[in-house]
């Protein structure tokens, strides 16, 4: 069975290389993909419950920095 992530590795990985064929930049792309995440997260999320998310995503940006909570 797939999880999650490697469900989403794989189409984003298929978009990429698609993207690729038609000259579209990766960072073009990866912005299309969180618009569609945005649109998903609206349908069915408060709007400071999204952006709480987007705010801790954005304070751990970098991957060897300290997390200082985990969100649930």
């Amino acid at each position: 069975m797939s999880s999650a992530f490697e469900i989403t590795r794989r189409h984003m990985q298929a978009a990429l290389q698609e993207g690729e064929a038609h000259r579209i930049p990766a960072d073009v792309i990866a912005r299309a993909f969180l618009d569609q995440v945005l649109d998903i997260y609206r349908a069915g999320r408060s709007f400071s419950d999204i952006a709480s998310e987007l705010s801790y995503l954005i304070e751990n940006l970098d991957p060897e920095g300290d997390h200082t909570f985990m969100r649930p």
